[in-house]
């Protein structure tokens, strides 16, 4: 009996000893509870060696160069600028003293011809603050425009004369035939290849500074001229030797040796400001018109219907040489009344250039350009021109007569192999013939 009343007494108090336990675990439950509410000032920071890191602290310290306050003290750096030509960084605009206006191209703009509107704000293709000159639309005037001294598009005579006497200064005495033929002899294929090739555009302006970087090494360059600017190549040599002051002491067909002269110094070469960009073409009064000045409309479409059938009188290659178009034009003009040139192949604004050149040498009237054809007739009153001084030769003679260095023709000659012809003719007409 005592045994099973022990066991019971053991049974009675187990139930104490599950509260016990299950007050511990309540109150385990309540510490455990408790932990995520410990206040700041706990003890356990004091029993503990351990010392959290300052992330974890509720009120660390303040540290007085806090990242915060360095982004308001700390330089901020510069955005990103790319490279520009335009970013003149407050530097001065360049001088030039050259004594004529800066255009875009000197042989395909007729300064007499004003033109009747612009294609855009007067902006000038030297950048902003790059020059010390105005652009107005046009050209960059070497005088102010607000100062009239220039009426009706001449020139101001001032400006003729400094240059003149600028060339004249530059060039020194004049070559002797043996100096003149070593030069060229120089600037053949065979010898260098430098070489300047004059397109459609004709002489533009950043071309002069590409002359002088040759004359830099060399005393004469080889230009090639091409295309549209051909067709008066007596206004391409007059541009050239006014706008560089140098002398052009051969020419075959559109090559030409261009030298620099005697007293001619790199160091001492012209301040020449480059165009960064090529201006828009400003609006000029319409080739063709409606009516044929003197005809009525009738007649003017029995013209351009006539002239289309007419065959062609020659047709034009790209980029080719057009030296001889002006005088065959002439000629048929004595047989017939209306010529048609085919311009197949040609951009259209090359051939609008052509006919206009040949309205203005010839002359006649531009009747159409329809189907890349030009058409021009003579006119009622046509009389032939008997003095031709519009365009040169094929080929112009540029020994001096008066001097005795050289005995002429014949002694080159035989100097250089017996009656046989100089080497510099012979690459020039095999280079243009290409």
């Amino acid at each position: 009996m005592s045994i099973f009343v022990r066991r019971t007494s053991c049974r009675r108090r187990s139930p104490p000893v599950l509260s016990v336990a299950c007050h511990f675990f309540s109150s385990s439950t309540a510490a455990t509870t408790t932990t995520f509410s410990i206040p700041t000032s706990s003890n356990l920071y004091d029993k503990y060696p351990f010392k959290p890191p300052l992330s974890l602290r509720q009120n660390p310290k303040p540290n007085p160069k806090s990242p915060t306050d360095n982004k308001t003290t700390k330089k901020q750096k510069p955005s990103y600028r790319p490279q520009s030509s335009l970013d003149r960084a407050g530097a001065k605009p360049l001088r030039s003293d050259l004594p004529f206006d800066f255009r875009f191209s000197y042989t395909e703009s007729d300064p007499s011809v004003r033109p009747i509107g612009l294609r855009e704000p007067k902006y000038s293709p030297f950048g902003p603050d790059r020059l010390n000159r105005i652009w107005t639309g046009v050209c960059a005037p070497a005088v102010n425009p607000r100062v009239e001294s220039v009426e009706d598009g001449k020139e101001d005579s001032k400006l003729e004369e400094k240059r003149k006497t600028m060339r004249d200064n530059i060039l020194g005495e004049p070559l002797t035939n043996a100096e003149r033929k070593v030069l060229v002899d120089r600037c053949q294929r065979h010898r260098t290849k430098r070489q300047i090739n004059l397109g459609r555009d004709g002489l533009t302006h950043n071309m002069l500074n590409d002359i002088h970087n040759h004359w830099k090494h060399a005393e004469a360059v080889r230009i090639k001229c091409m295309g549209v600017p051909t067709v008066d190549m007596k206004n391409v040599c007059a541009q050239l030797e006014d706008k560089t002051f140098g002398k052009i002491i051969l020419r075959h067909c559109g090559l030409l040796v261009l030298y620099r002269g005697r007293n001619y110094s790199p160091k001492k070469r012209p301040i020449i400001p480059l165009m960064l960009w090529k201006p828009h073409e400003p609006v000029y009064p319409r080739l063709i018109k409606t009516t044929i000045d003197g005809l009525s409309i009738e007649e003017t479409k029995e013209i351009r219907k006539k002239g289309l059938a007419v065959p062609p009188l020659t047709k034009l290659a790209k980029n080719g040489y057009y030296g001889s178009l002006v005088p065959m034009v002439r000629d048929a003009f004595l047989v017939n009344e209306l010529v048609r040139i085919d311009c197949q192949g040609l951009e259209k604004s090359d051939y609008k250039k052509i006919g206009c050149k040949l309205r203005d040498l010839v002359p006649c009237v531009l009747v159409t350009f329809n189907k890349e054809q030009i058409v021009v007739w003579r006119g009622k009153n046509y009389k032939p021109t008997k003095e031709d001084n519009h365009f040169h030769t094929d080929r112009d003679p540029f020994d001096n007569q008066l001097n005795d260095l050289v005995g002429g023709p014949e002694e080159w000659e035989s100097s250089n192999g017996g009656g046989k012809s100089s080497s510099s003719q012979q690459d020039f007409q095999s280079e243009d013939d290409e």
